[in-house]
């Protein structure tokens, strides 16, 4: 298992045990998918709103997700974002639905941590001003961007005219078996 890199914080152990789970700041993380009991807990860790952004019909996926998260008091909202082909609009609505109030607690969270943790990345370096090398470093935790998402990547961040590059971010994607 990857270790945290130094931007990340660390989390309760409670909430350690949800799937590549990692703490950002107080108020947002991102993770895999968290199992019925794990959404709970996630409420009685005073967070007040989720953000799902796999298909609802990915495998492991909780079908009532949406009613069991609101049943718990929190907000929710099921951007399906496709692993294949994400979208720069998929990520403005995240984004925009985060910038309406910053200062709710907030999980991101996909099957993995793969799409959430590059949401995350973008949100950090385009919204929090967090440097691209720390912000590439946490999301290195989890996984190295495959050329699809790579691609994804440097384009949302040209509409923001940031440039992706920096000193120890290497890029080239995974070579696949």
């Amino acid at each position: 298992m990857m270790q945290p890199a130094s931007g990340l914080e660390v989390p309760a152990p409670e909430l350690a045990a949800i799937s590549n789970f990692r703490q950002y700041t107080p108020l947002y993380a991102s993770a895999g998918q968290p199992s019925r009991e794990q959404l709970q807990l996630l409420g009685a860790e005073n967070f007040e709103r989720i953000v799902y952004i796999a298909f609802s019909t990915s495998h492991g996926a909780i079908a009532d997700e949406d009613k069991l998260v609101k049943d718990l008091g929190m907000d929710y909202l099921h951007i399906p974002v496709d692993f294949a082909h994400p979208q720069p609009d998929e990520f403005h609505a995240f984004a925009d639905y985060l910038q309406r109030a910053p200062n709710k607690k907030t999980l991101l969270h996909c099957q993995v941590n793969f799409r959430a943790t590059a949401f995350s990345f973008l949100y950090r370096v385009i919204y929090q001003a967090v440097p691209v090398a720390q912000a590439k470093a946490d999301m290195n935790t989890v996984w190295q961007p495959d050329t699809v998402w790579r691609d994804f990547i440097f384009a949302v961040m040209a509409e923001h005219n940031i440039d992706p590059n920096c000193d120890g971010c290497d890029w080239t994607p995974p070579v696949r078996d």
